[in-house]
């Protein structure tokens, strides 16, 4: 009986990981959808884990980094406007700009024109890390597209962008899991 993971299973492609003991590690390839989901969970992966390194050498995790170099870049920007630039729910941000705030990084303050909105300040504090800074995810993006061609970046934009439209228009209840419902994944 073969294994999965002979070169044949592959139809002669396969591709190597290095892993943490060094040791070449035969992966599948496994084509189209699966592959580039497989990608994207990569990717999630990197950034979940560069977060966590990044919260505990430079004190903020990447999201807060992106909400703290977006309002140093727009000093005063209403919460929402900020929510909607972000692609998140408000009470999700709620919860990045409570945690800077409570650190001393941002201030809110009411909006003297209408006292609904919350507009968002950097602290003197938190404009010491609205700079350039090694070993954040931001740097790390930089340097990937110091790399690459201008029409490759603006492909995977468009890529990108249409990925988190279809999945932002993806209506989950009018396709029912085959299995019989439930959650899709775990």
């Amino acid at each position: 009986m073969s294994s999965p993971f002979e070169s044949t299973y592959w139809d002669g492609r396969v591709r190597r990981s290095v892993g943490l003991e060094a040791q070449s590690t035969v992966l599948p390839v496994l084509g189209g959808v699966l592959e580039f989901m497989r990608l994207f969970w990569e990717v999630d992966h990197a950034l979940q884990r560069t977060s966590k390194r990044m919260e505990a050498t430079i004190g903020v995790t990447g999201p807060q980094r992106l909400v703290v170099r977006i309002i140093g870049r727009f000093p005063g920007i209403p919460s929402g406007h900020l929510a909607r630039l972000l692609h998140v729910h408000p009470s999700t941000l709620t919860g990045i700009v409570k945690r800077l705030e409570r650190r001393g990084l941002v201030r809110k303050r009411t909006d003297p024109r209408d006292g609904r909105r919350l507009l968002l300040s950097l602290s003197n504090k938190g404009r010491l890390f609205d700079v350039e800074a090694e070993g954040t995810i931001e740097a790390a993006i930089q340097r990937t597209l110091d790399r690459a061609p201008s029409d490759q970046i603006e492909a995977a934009r468009a890529l990108l962008a249409s990925v988190a439209e279809t999945l932002n228009n993806l209506e989950v209840a009018s396709a029912p899991h085959p299995a019989g419902g439930g959650a899709p994944y775990g």
